[in-house]
């Protein structure tokens, strides 16, 4: 398995991605019963969904529709203080458009291009509100300040701050939700991951020179948690604090209760153990204590 550079798509090309996509997804709604077509328009119907707490909140968050108050099911209040663009000048030929979808390929880092990635990374990890744009208005409400302005010139939105709660509440992730997926090669059921992916993991068998079977450790390749913790965290719990050497790990303790009684009796231990008494301090030369 090699990986070749290849040109950007083009517009055409990625306007076609855009309706495959578009179609498969409207077809796939249509078997679930959520999605109703006839002749001219096509529209989303509530019949097959079990409606939840969250269901209202998302629903208006998406419509930019006021969820809470007085004023629920109105439209939230911006401020346009910008002309109009055309998309086209705001995404360049970049981006392919197509009943609501939109499919964006105009980012690329090259393997010397470290920094590049960085700023990438720390882009795609960013938080979704940013505090150095959120403000108060005289009268209480919450103004937001948007980085990249909307096309029809909106460059603030501004909410009551019930309101902005609920649209805080909206971007929770559902519990037990994968919120990064990868696609093509990189998919978990994909049967040729295992030959691109640094532990060799995947369904398929891994690339090998020798001709021995891998073995189970290689099979379950990967960081541990120790590793992960130093680096994201930058915690190194491998190496002693005090003398420098290396760490063993004896066990890995997951079971609530046994952690806790574990705590229990070192916080006994510990309130039972007589102090350590200061030493006297002594009197300097030519003085008595």
């Amino acid at each position: 398995m090699r990986f070749r550079w290849v040109k950007a798509p083009t517009n055409a090309e990625l306007t076609q991605l855009s309706h495959t996509l578009a179609s498969r997804v409207g077809r796939f709604l249509e078997r679930l019963g959520l999605l109703e077509r006839d002749a001219e328009n096509s529209y989303l119907t509530g019949d097959a969904m079990d409606e939840g707490p969250m269901d209202q909140l998302l629903g208006h968050s998406i419509t930019y529709r006021i969820v809470v108050g007085p004023q629920a099911g109105r439209k939230v209040f911006t401020l346009q203080t910008l002309p109009a663009c055309d998309p086209e000048d705001q995404f360049g030929d970049a981006v392919g458009q197509v009943a609501g979808f939109s499919l964006h390929a105009g980012v690329a880092a090259k393997a010397h291009e470290r920094k590049k990635l960085e700023r990438l990374c720390r882009y795609i990890s960013r938080p979704a509100v940013s505090e150095k744009r959120l403000s108060l208005t005289p009268n209480g409400n919450i103004r937001y300040q948007l980085k990249t302005p909307y096309r029809d010139g909106t460059t603030h939105v501004i909410f009551d701050p019930l309101d902005f709660i609920a649209r805080l509440a909206a971007l929770v992730p559902k519990p037990r939700v994968n919120l990064t997926r990868f696609h093509g090669i990189f998919a978990p059921n994909n049967k040729h991951r295992a030959l691109i992916t640094p532990a060799k993991r995947g369904k398929g068998p891994p690339a090998r020179v020798a001709d021995d079977p891998p073995t189970p450790a290689e099979w379950r390749a990967s960081m541990t948690w120790a590793q992960r913790l130093k680096r994201v965290f930058n915690i190194d719990i491998e190496t002693c604090r005090d003398c420098g050497g290396a760490v063993k790990v004896i066990a890995c303790i997951e079971d609530p209760v046994v952690i806790r009684k574990i705590l229990d009796h070192l916080k006994c231990k510990d309130e039972t153990r007589e102090p350590v008494p200061k030493p006297k301090s002594r009197a300097p030369p030519g003085q008595f204590v």
